[in-house]
């Protein structure tokens, strides 16, 4: 299937989603990442959900995070040239909702893409071989393509995998794993 027409079914499966469903889809997501050998780092970034889309509740897996006392960055997105700045999280830090809805810190400690050892990548759809789509602004391709090759990629997904995305780009960086809640797909880059 072509990305359009998935970006459009997927969106049509979440908005059919209830919020006691989300919330316990987002619980098994967490609790499925417990399994997975990303641990021992200890710089890792992660996306906030946008709740009108009914985006994976991260709290959750933020609990694991802090509960095993990782750095954790969240991202704060220029629209202006579809890039994202990486923000330590702290005690301190505050948030506001963006006009497209997004959860970001309104200032803090930028941590450089090469710092960062695990991302937590949001995603509409995935496919077997590791291709991800997003809602097409490209901001998490240009941020994973600045990374590390070892950076560790990990799609968070409420649904399974599609057997296969067409029209994929050269541009478009795979994941490693995508964890959904019943089952983590491995992938080799």
């Amino acid at each position: 299937m072509n990305k359009k027409d998935l970006r459009k079914k997927y969106k049509k499966l979440r908005a059919q989603i209830s919020a006691e469903e989300l919330e316990n889809l987002s619980i098994d997501i967490a609790n499925q990442t417990l399994q997975l050998p990303i641990w021992e780092k200890s710089n890792y970034h992660i996306f906030l959900p946008i709740e009108k889309q009914k985006e994976i509740n991260t709290e959750f897996l933020l609990q694991i995070l802090q509960g095993k006392d990782k750095n954790i960055s969240i991202p704060k997105s220029n629209f202006i040239d579809n890039s994202l700045e990486h923000i330590l999280l702290t005690d301190t830090t505050k948030l506001s909702i963006n006009p497209w809805g997004i959860p970001e810190p309104t200032e803090g400690i930028s941590i450089p893409e090469n710092k960062i050892e695990v991302v937590f990548v949001p995603l509409l759809a995935f496919d077997l071989q590791g291709h991800r789509i997003g809602y097409g602004k490209g901001f998490y391709d240009r941020f994973l393509s600045l990374c590390p090759p070892e950076t560790l990629k990990v799609g968070l997904s409420l649904f399974p995998a599609e057997t296969e995305i067409e029209e994929v780009l050269p541009t478009d960086i795979r994941l490693d794993l995508c964890v959904t809640p019943l089952k983590t797909y491995h992938f080799k880059n």
